[in-house]
């Protein structure tokens, strides 16, 4: 968008121009939620502030900055919508918490879902990654295998999340089997023996949801609960065309037994519910629901029983990486996974006699 200053993201969020200023140039009376807000809606404006920032700024500063480009694989729809905080966003603002406490510089940058690669024009113009002031990249949500590929081999490079068939790179995420296990246990305790799983399908595969479903089917084995096929929904080979559909699917199963859904995400746990509710199905005296996540619905009746991923925790700690990646560019690589917490709430209860 031509002629973006920071006066009009000022304007959008309701803050001063001063705030954003600050946001920044690393002050330390502005919040990490409030960093984090800015960045993302400069980086959806297509403001950089890296091309902002003087050289009479840069040369006050008492040593020289480590810049961080942090490319999200989303739909800025999808990102921002007002039903559903973006799990993204927390994330980000526990990378610009560490950001404000080392000097680093950080740019947010939006990838659609269908770039394949780094030669695409929303790559081309991310300046960082161009001239190279960028000394290493987060990528929050799943990419693509080529362009991780290419980028992985040009800068040090943290993922934020599982990738799916990538294991040469650093990455910090939840622990999915702990959580999964966690919600499965929950349900058993309140009497649930047929359980189903619902996901559903992305324009990149969701890495977390294959590592979810897998952690249910192994938690269901241990606990010798039989899984039906036709109880999973939303994963090969029980997928279909559009997210109606598979909701439908999953009222039928509900009507000829299941008794429980552990869905892969917070978001599709309150669609499921919401689809329920209009079909006359009262949560969770006629079918119990967990998610996975841990963000209130805003303006939600009731509270989800759900996993509470540590967002922030992950977004600190994948920071800290990166900086040790940057200093030993070819080390050993990790994969670091932190447990989310059960948050109780409403949607789950004993199964209807």
């Amino acid at each position: 968008m031509a002629g973006v200053n920071q006066q009009e993201i000022a304007d959008r969020l309701g803050l001063s121009k001063a705030t954003v200023s600050r946001c920044f140039t690393n002050h330390a009376g502005i919040s990490a939620v409030t960093r984090a807000k800015v960045f993302q809606l400069a980086a959806e404006l297509g403001y950089t502030h890296l091309e902002s920032r003087s050289k009479k700024a840069q040369k006050k500063a008492k040593r020289k900055p480590t810049n961080f480009s942090v490319l999200i694989c989303t739909d800025t729809d999808e990102y921002f919508r007002k039903d559903y905080e973006s799990p993204g966003e927390q994330i980000l603002a526990g990378v610009s918490e560490y950001a404000q406490l080392n000097n680093a510089q950080v740019d947010v940058h939006f990838i659609p879902p269908d770039v394949t690669g780094i030669d695409d024009p929303a790559f081309k113009k991310i300046k960082g990654l161009k001239d190279r002031q960028s000394r290493g990249i987060f990528l929050i949500y799943p990419f693509p295998s080529p362009i991780i590929d290419e980028l992985s081999v040009r800068f040090p490079l943290i993922s934020l999340i599982d990738q799916v068939q990538q294991h040469s790179i650093d990455c910090v995420d939840v622990d999915h089997f702990d959580g999964i296990s966690t919600v499965v246990d929950h349900l058993v305790e309140q009497g649930h023996e047929r359980i189903g799983f619902y996901t559903r399908a992305y324009p990149v595969d969701a890495s977390w949801s294959f590592r979810r479903y897998s952690a249910f089917l192994e938690k269901m084995a241990r606990l010798k609960l039989k899984v039906a096929q036709k109880d999973t929904i939303g994963i090969y080979p029980r997928t279909f065309p559009d997210v109606a559909k598979g909701i439908e699917e999953a009222a039928e199963r509900t009507r000829l037994g299941v008794t429980a859904w552990v869905c892969a995400a917070d978001h599709q746990a309150y669609d499921l519910i919401n689809d329920f509710k209009k079909r006359g199905l009262k949560i969770p005296r006629d079918i119990s629901v967990t998610g996975f996540d841990g963000i209130q619905q805003p303006g939600a009746t009731s509270s989800l029983t759900t996993i509470k991923i540590p967002f922030r925790s992950i977004g600190m700690t994948g920071a800290e990486r990166l900086a040790t990646r940057i200093r030993k560019r070819f080390g050993e690589k990790q994969h670091i996974y932190i447990a989310g917490d059960l948050r109780e709430g409403k949607s789950v209860g004993p199964p209807k006699a």
